[in-house]
């Protein structure tokens, strides 16, 4: 995932990207409890999902209710405007609101996102640096569970965008 520098003759950049097969860490990982699950991901014992490569994100911590997810913002993630598009923080709160509840649910039990409100605060560029986003679960009912997230910049800790997201749980 390194870029290559480019040069006044070829100002292309190059960004490869490698995956592990997702259904693989699915079938292992659906066994499991959503916290397990996860925790799994974080050891290196299951895969993370092909996006989280694409996007550079990684998920840096989990507790039960909490999860906590970080990306470094690159200019592969830039908009014609010349900022990090929207779509990093929006990907980085929906996943760390959602498996923070994700963290609540036992085995074979899922969820997905029904709605997702996100403000964005600060634009995010490469001098950025490092960037955080926490997810909280507020409210874990049978069906429907509801969280909240923030982006800050590591470094200063400014908030950078915020959000909250309802989720259906889908049982077997």
């Amino acid at each position: 995932m390194l870029p290559e520098s480019p040069t006044a003759a070829d100002p292309t950049r190059v960004r490869t990207v490698s995956w592990s097969d997702p259904l693989a860490s699915f079938q292992t990982g659906s066994k499991l409890s959503g916290l397990d699950w996860l925790r799994a991901m974080i050891n290196g014992d299951l895969a993370p999902p092909p996006f989280a490569a694409l996007m550079g994100m990684t998920m840096v911590s989990v507790e039960r209710g909490v999860a906590v997810f970080a990306a470094l913002p690159g200019e592969y993630l830039y908009n014609p405007l010349g900022v990090v598009h929207g779509a990093l923080a929006m990907t980085l709160l929906d996943s760390a609101m959602g498996c923070a509840v994700h963290t609540t649910l036992p085995a074979g039990v899922g969820y997905t996102t029904v709605e997702t409100k996100v403000n964005f605060v600060r634009p995010i560029t490469a001098s950025s640096g490092r960037i955080v986003c926490e997810g909280k679960v507020i409210h874990r009912g049978e069906t429907i569970a509801t969280a909240e997230g923030r982006v800050v910049a590591e470094a200063g800790g400014k908030l950078l965008a915020h959000g909250t997201t309802t989720c259906f749980i889908r049982k077997p």
